[in-house]
């Protein structure tokens, strides 16, 4: 049996009064990719807020391998292992593919050492990987700026990658695609789910069929339930909540 690497008890989180998160619990494997659906309101950048430290629970406990986070700086959280990538992609659009991710692998974080610094063997290979895994290896040398959108999302979760998360939490990354551009997002995050434990945020129902073995819906603050796509969509609770309405339309 595996491991889980996080476990949210009984969560509550209030601003004036107002609870974004209501006695929410949660929990995911080591190694699990697990997506999160439901509609504007329903709490889930809250509960990535959480998890990364940037809000504190008025009540209730977070724990990332075990450790409660509650005292716990962002800087500190992201330390034990925890990486996000919002929804619009945060890259250096003046710098090419790949300074943007050598920048990223250096531990230093210093421009010039990481531009004009001797790199090792090691790096040298991990930064060739990156680029094959993001499958920009033909881009690796123009600026990011001449990227496509799906593209910079997948320098960005490049560069997310690089600094070794243990946990991937990725917000709508397929929002705006084309097509092409959904499914290349789809095959990466189900590459590093071999490697990773990932939570991703989205609407896009057919994205979520791509990549899901199991989801979590959220509603008013709580999970409404959770289950394979195909459980969710048949679920009594989520077709009265959702006034009857077929998934592929309430998310659409």
């Amino acid at each position: 049996m595996k491991n889980n690497i996080l476990e949210i008890e009984n969560l509550t989180i209030s601003f004036d009064g107002f609870k974004a998160l209501n006695q929410l619990n949660f929990s995911m494997e080591t190694g699990e990719l697990r997506v999160i659906i439901g509609p504007n309101g329903a709490g889930k950048t809250t509960f990535l807020d959480v998890i990364t430290g940037k809000v504190k629970p008025t009540k209730g406990t977070v724990a990332f391998k075990g450790r409660n986070q509650r005292k716990l700086a962002e800087h500190q959280i992201a330390r034990m292992g925890i990486g996000r990538k919002f929804q619009t992609p945060r890259v250096f659009l003046n710098l090419t593919t790949r300074e943007n991710l050598a920048l990223t692998l250096n531990p230093r974080k210093r421009l010039l050492s990481s531009f004009f610094g001797t790199n090792s063997r090691s790096e040298n290979i991990s930064l060739a990987g990156l680029l094959e895994t993001i499958d920009l290896i033909e881009k690796a040398d123009i600026l990011a700026n001449q990227l496509s959108h799906g593209e910079k999302q997948r320098l960005e979760i490049g560069m997310l990658v690089a600094q070794s998360p243990d946990l991937l939490l990725v917000d709508e990354p397929v929002a705006g695609l084309t097509d092409e551009e959904t499914e290349k997002v789809g095959n990466l995050l189900m590459n590093l789910a071999q490697s990773h434990s990932i939570i991703v945020i989205e609407h896009d129902m057919e994205f979520v069929r791509q990549i899901a073995h199991k989801v979590t819906v959220l509603h008013q603050g709580s999970v409404l339930c959770e289950g394979s796509i195909n459980d969710i969509q048949n679920d009594p609770r989520v077709i009265e909540v959702y006034l009857g309405q077929p998934m592929t339309n309430v998310y659409a």
